[in-house]
């Protein structure tokens, strides 16, 4: 749709453009819209150093949040501080232990996209009336909530999906999007590129993304002429 066309600005490059609508929007609907985040709260964001990861990094910074990023390597917590995360745990650790530890009992928004066996944790990472934002299922399987667990702790899982629920609202599009460019040139976002592919490689882009060890924003450039 024509709603989802917005100015280049000036800060940025085609390359870092060409993450704005997907990963920004879609950080921005899910902290923002869905997660209801206020200035001041916590933010624990699985994928740290993925697209949408560091565009929920820098969103969240703009928000005036402190953002905790879980990765799984020493490159992947190098792209999650310099897209803004204040602190960084690892995957395979006791992430949800350090989390608690960081912040004295507990984060206020969860920012998941990935699902599978993390998802428990991530509920028990939640402080009272903390929010978990489903975003995506990387992990492979589906999570089921036990729902006791929200009752006892006055917490909630929300769904965020950005795609289909802003296709009918072109007016949110372009607020989204205005947030996101106010944003930009107070220079809190800077759309992170791990890597750039000529069109006739995109076969090599699609195996980084399979094996996981895209960074940021993976991009392929179409040639002039």
């Amino acid at each position: 749709p024509s709603f989802f066309a917005f100015p280049l600005s000036e800060e940025l490059d085609f390359a870092q453009g060409a993450g704005l609508i997907l990963n920004y929007h879609t950080a921005w609907f899910a902290l923002m819209l869905r997660g209801r985040l206020t200035e001041g709260e916590t933010v624990l964001v699985h994928g740290a150093a993925g697209g949408v990861g560091t565009a929920v990094i820098q969103v969240a910074k703009g928000a005036g949040a402190r953002v905790i990023g879980v990765v799984s390597n020493d490159e992947k917590e190098r792209v999650a501080r310099e897209a803004g995360a204040d602190d960084v745990v690892r995957s395979d650790g006791a992430w949800k232990d350090e989390t608690q530890e960081l912040t004295g009992g507990g984060v206020d928004v969860v920012i998941d996209p990935v699902g599978g066996d993390r998802f428990t944790d991530s509920l028990r990472a939640l402080r009272e009336d903390g929010r978990l934002v489903v975003i995506g299922f990387t992990g492979g399987s589906i999570p089921e909530v036990k729902v006791n667990r929200l009752l006892l702790n006055n917490t909630e899982v929300i769904g965020a999906g950005w795609g289909a629920y802003v296709l009918g609202r072109p007016d949110l599009t372009r607020e989204i999007g205005g947030e996101i460019g106010r944003l930009v040139g107070e220079g809190f976002v800077r759309p992170t590129v791990g890597a750039r592919y000529p069109l006739d490689r995109a076969g090599e882009a699609l195996a980084l993304l399979d094996g996981r060890g895209a960074t940021g924003k993976v991009v392929l450039e179409v040639g002039e002429g």
